[in-house]
Parts: structure tokens; sequence; C-alpha cells
């Protein structure tokens, strides 16, 4: 593996109510095309902001819970959302699901697809990214990242924060191409919610999952959270994702592959990056 770092450059912008970076390793990172390109990924986040934010009383999500429209009269990204959505709650025996008790109609529920929105725009928007030939990424939003590496390039070195301690890493991560995200109480996002109970998911405190996709990670990642003790075995089960778990006393346990990610501090190839 080469040893020599490439030119490196960060853009950083507020999007979704969290910060969004990109960064760069290649040749031309300071070109007026590289920063075209990078500038358009964060007009569509916003766009994606724009459309699906609940909070947003003109977005179609939050006209969808006032009755206004139906998921037909959407535009086609809601419906492709709602589709994941649908596979992301069979995936997770029910454990991810978009409609939540709404507090301002008892007994009610509002369609919120925030959970898997992140994973699924931010994912687009790398493999976009991918287009730009030579290059490294890691793509941020709000500590979830995803990351790809030119073959014989340093790899990226992620951190896990540690939820009681956000300035502390339990754990440094070695990862050339995957996606890394986290849920959990002390997380962007705030508390999960059991679906099943409609209670505030607190057994476990974070849920790091590491895998290909981003949207996959979060969504395993919000699901594992909400079935509380039972989150760990199964994670166990799923192909092609790793997670490390924090319980509610702080204690740490992972998936079986793991630490194939921990990174090795004396090897001097590898680049730190941003952190989860």
């Amino acid at each position: 593996m080469s040893t020599s770092i490439p030119p490196r450059r960060a853009w950083v912008e507020e999007i979704m109510g969290m910060p969004v970076s990109v960064h760069l390793r290649g040749p031309g990172v300071d070109s007026d095309e590289v920063a075209q390109h990078v500038a358009g990924v964060f007009v569509e986040l916003r766009a994606v902001d724009a459309m699906f934010n609940p909070a947003h009383a003109d977005s179609q999500i939050a006209r969808l819970n006032r009755g206004e429209i139906d998921f037909s009269g959407c535009h086609p990204a809601i419906r492709t959302v709602h589709g994941l959505c649908e596979e992301a709650h069979t995936r997770t025996d029910g454990f991810f699901n978009p409609w939540l008790p709404d507090p301002e109609a008892k007994g009610g529920y509002r369609y919120d697809p925030s959970g898997l929105v992140k994973g699924w725009a931010v994912q687009r928007i790398a493999d976009r990214l991918a287009d730009l030939d030579g290059h490294d990424l890691c793509l941020n939003a709000g500590g979830d990242v995803v990351l790809t590496t030119v073959p014989g390039h340093p790899v990226w070195r992620v951190g896990i924060e540690d939820p009681a301690e956000p300035n502390r890493m339990l754990r440094v991560c070695a990862i050339a191409t995957g996606a890394v995200a986290t849920a959990g109480a002390a997380h962007r996002g705030g508390l999960v919610v059991n679906p099943y109970t409609g209670a505030d998911a607190t057994e476990l405190r974070s849920v790091t999952v590491a895998g290909p996709s981003l949207l996959w990670a979060d969504v395993f990642a919000i699901a594992a959270v909400a079935r509380g003790a039972e989150g760990l075995d199964w994670l166990m089960g799923l192909d092609d994702y790793e997670a490390l778990v924090v319980d509610a006393d702080g204690d740490l346990c992972t998936t079986g592959g793991w630490d194939r990610l921990v990174l090795s501090t004396s090897d001097p190839n590898l680049y730190t990056s941003q952190t989860a």
C-alpha cells in the first residue's frame, strides 16, 4: 500500500438540521469542476430535505400527514422511499416502522420516513460523487459516513463515539469502502421508539453498524436499538454487516466480524478522517 497521502479538500454545509461534509482526496480537488460537482450534491440534499422533512409545513410528508395528498399524488422519490420503508419493515420484523405515534392525535399515527431518508439520500449522492474518477471520498452526514478509496490509497479511519462521553472514541476502525451508521439515545435524531410498545427504546445506549450500504446500516442500527436487549443477537444474523453495541450499563458487545475493522494504530499507512 502506498504511504503517500493524496491532496485533500473538504466542504461543509448545514442540511437536514445537521452538518454534512464532503472530503475528497485525489488529483484536481481544487478545480472548479470538482467544486461544482460537490455543490450539485448539496443542492440535491436540500431538495430532499424540502420534500421529506415533516417539520416543513409545505413538504410532501407534512401534506401526507394532513391528508391533503396520498402516495399516488406524491413525487416519485416519495413513493420510492415508501417502498424501501416497507422493505425495511419486513427485513427488521417490524422494528423499523415509519408510522410513529402522533402526539397531536390521540391514538393516531403520523408518517415519518426520516430514519431511512438520510441513509438513502446520502448513499445516493455518494454514488454520484463516485463519478469523480481517481478520488477517495468520505461523506459524513451528522456522524454517519460513506467511504470509498482508490486501490493503493490509504484507507479511512472512522472513530466511534462513546455515547456517554462524545469527545471520547470507543474504537477506531479502518475502512476502505463501505458505510458506518450509529443510532441511539445520545445520537443525533433523539430517542428511537419501539414500534410495538410506543415507548422510547432505552435498553441500548447506542448501536453502530458497518457494511456496504449506508441506507441499510442506518436501518439496521435503528431497528437494533428498537429491539433492545435482543438487538445484538438479531444483528449477528445479518449478512455483510457488523456492529458494535453499547448497552444501558455502558458495556460493549460486538458481532463476530467487528474486530476485523478495528484499527491497528501501529500501521503507518492509515490516514485519519472524520469520526462517526
